[in-house]
């Protein structure tokens, strides 16, 4: 096969082929001394190779051999190295169960749905927590062809069914700390609060700041040695022929001047000089994740292959998990942003990142990012040095302890002081003093999705990133303290604003229609609404009700004050009438018509229930409740009808 790129192929043009036949290699080996073994090559580019041979029952080796190959393989559900590893633990469980009853089934034949049951039983005694997921991976071996074909049609029967409910664990409790200052059940993925965030992103600057110059400084100093050593003073010149060593060999020598020892610290700080170390792993990871909004997963297999786009971004292939088969890679960009900012963009911390592990990534000539150097001592290896991709092999094979890194820092961060519970239970003025901050990648990445949905105002759809909007509200922002706060006050705004807007179109409407309702508080008999400013007439059938509308009066229901003509309006667009008269009689029924607005309100949306009526809600309480006593308003609490007529006002369509 000798063409290459994606002009080698074309109409008429056959695909370049390689020479020979393609013969893949079996996962499914029998080694010379007998052992049958299943290799694993994960999506991840992380191996193992599973030994069937240990497990009892030979009877089952061949078809469990096949199963697993099968359940690890290109189409199976199982492709990393973590969740292979996790699903060989179940069904090797499971084996070693059955080859422990008393009578055990020697075949896959043999297998009966109550062995099934007893395997789930025994696990949710000694491991409650893991029982159903070894269940679920027992039951989905057997749906496999390799045992399906091998199995009675009763175990077939069995596995198709539900799952036990699992039962709900109790609550953890917890001692009173920053994130939960009362005790109880803890939350242990809620974000932080604006200023605990702006002083971990402080610190995470500072501590990758002085990285980036220690091995800055140092790979200037070898620079300057390389071009001239005689140009250096004696102190440079020395600590120069090192860093030389270093570079060619990748050994960090012992300073001189100081006792030879497998530990020695001055090794370590000369080690910086050149190299990444363990030590800097915490503040730099977790600056990355911040940047670039992504899980610790995701930020531990950063790969070294990227694409520079016109010096203005990076496009690199990441990893995000759990999100169903052949669907963990995703493209993404990066903006470098302007020389000096790599400390507040993803792609330019992402470059700087390469630059800091270049020398020890020479060495170990991993395909991730991160690459460190470490004490060959210190790691049991019998070795002085050693370059090594700390998460090659297993993304859990190095700790990383944020909240170590925070507490042992000069300035150790804390979070915000929480209000000390008296005896009596009231809130005293004096703040307990701040504890240490918590930190994790989990509580960093909820941060980051409140602070991007915030930017969104709120809106999903925009503000899922790298989950499902369902996930992200599930898992980030249900139960956040900041989204919470910042959602009470968008809701808090949004009603004021809808609030004002209904007063407006109440003026608006009442300045159109006279001047809105004339309220005659006091007596309701005719003479009092006489000196009360109306005529004689009007009074008169005011007292008598004989011009009462839906829940008010009306002056003169033949001349509109805006049209002149017969009214024609709602009884809802009364209150906005000049023509409207509401007296002391009218009160039962304006508090019926209130509760009746308030039923309605928890029927449809705040917009429809604004829009439909709002006008009609602030005319009745500020404008007409506001000119009785409350003496009256109790009064006529207790004559309020049970019935408000409100459906009579409105076309049936229009309802709910």
């Amino acid at each position: 096969m000798t063409r290459r790129g994606r002009g080698s192929t074309g109409p008429s043009r056959p695909s370049a082929l390689p020479q020979g036949t393609y013969d893949p290699s079996r996962p499914v080996r029998e080694l010379p001394d007998g052992r049958m073994v299943v290799a694993f090559h994960g999506d991840d580019d992380r191996r193992r190779v599973f030994d069937i041979s240990r497990l009892p029952l030979p009877c089952w080796h061949q078809p469990l051999a096949a199963a697993v190959a099968e359940r690890t393989g290109p189409g199976g559900g199982l492709r990393t190295f973590s969740a292979a590893t996790t699903g060989w633990g179940a069904q090797s469980r499971l084996v070693k169960f059955l080859a422990s009853l008393p009578q055990p089934p020697t075949s896959p034949d043999q297998l009966t749905p109550d062995h099934l049951e007893a395997f789930h039983d025994h696990r949710a005694k000694t491991t409650p927590t893991t029982a159903l997921r070894d269940l679920g991976e027992a039951r989905m071996l057997f749906t496999l062809t390799s045992l399906r074909d091998k199995v009675t049609a009763e175990v077939l029967d069995h596995i198709q069914r539900r799952l036990p409910t699992p039962r709900a664990p109790e609550p953890a409790t917890a001692a009173p700390d920053a994130e939960n200052p009362r005790g109880g059940e803890k939350r242990l993925t809620s974000g932080y609060s604006d200023g605990e965030l702006e002083r971990l992103l402080a610190a995470l600057r500072a501590d990758a700041a002085k990285v980036r110059d220690r091995i800055r400084a140092g790979e200037d100093l070898l620079r300057r040695f390389r071009a001239d050593p005689l140009a250096l003073d004696e102190r440079d010149r020395v600590l120069g022929r090192m860093l030389e060593r270093m570079a060619v060999t990748g050994q960090v020598p012992t300073p001189a001047a100081v006792r030879p020892s497998p530990f020695c610290p001055e090794r370590q700080e000369l080690a910086g000089q050149l190299f990444l170390r363990l030590r800097d792993l915490s503040p730099l990871m977790m600056l990355q994740a911040a940047l670039s909004e992504r899980n610790g997963e995701t930020i531990k297999e950063l790969p070294v292959r990227h694409r520079v786009l016109e010096d203005r971004a990076v496009e690199l292939v990441i990893v995000k998990r759990r999100r169903g088969a052949r669907r963990w890679f995703e493209t993404v960009t990066w903006e470098i942003g302007a020389p000096g900012r790599e400390l507040h963009t993803p792609g330019g911390f992402y470059l700087l990142l390469l630059e800091l592990t270049a020398r020890s990534r020479q060495r170990c000539t991993s395909s991730l990012l991160w690459s460190v150097w470490r004490n060959g001592h210190g790691a049991g290896l019998g070795v002085a040095d050693d370059h090594y991709a700390p998460f090659q092999d297993s993304l859990s094979c190095t700790s990383v302890l944020p909240t170590v890194w925070a507490a042992n820092r000069s300035r150790p961060l804390l979070a915000d002081p929480q209000p000390s519970i008296g005896a009596d239970g009231a809130s005293p003025v004096t703040a307990a003093p701040g504890l240490p901050l918590q930190v994790s990648f989990n509580r960093i990445k909820t941060s980051m999705e409140v602070r991007r949905t915030k930017r969104m105002g709120g809106h999903l759809p925009s503000a899922a990133k790298s989950n499902t909007m369902q996930a992200l509200f599930r898992n980030y922002l249900s139960g956040d303290p900041v989204i919470t706060s910042w959602a009470e006050e968008v809701l808090g705004e949004a009603l004021v604003d809808a609030e004002q807007a209904a007063r407006r179109a109440h003026e608006q409407a009442a300045q159109a229609a006279g001047g809105g309702p004339r309220v005659l508080p006091g007596p309701g008999d005719a003479d009092a609404l006489t000196e009360g400013g109306l005529d004689a007439d009007t009074a008169r059938q005011a007292a008598e009700g004989s011009i009462d509308t839906g829940w008010t009066a009306c002056a003169d229901h033949d001349r509109h004050p805006l049209t002149q003509q017969p009214c024609q309006v709602t009884f809802l667009d009364c209150f906005h009438c000049g023509n409207c008269l509401v007296t002391r009689d009218h009160l039962p029924r304006l508090l019926g018509l209130l509760d009746a607005l308030a039923q309605r309100r928890r029927e449809l949306s705040d917009e429809v229930w604004w829009q439909r009526y709002g006008p009609a809600w602030v005319a009745i309480r500020q404008d007409i409740l506001v000119k009785f006593t409350p003496a009256e308003l109790q009064q006529a609490r207790t004559e309020q009808p049970h019935d408000a007529l409100l459906d009579l006002v409105e076309n049936p369509w229009e309802l709910p």
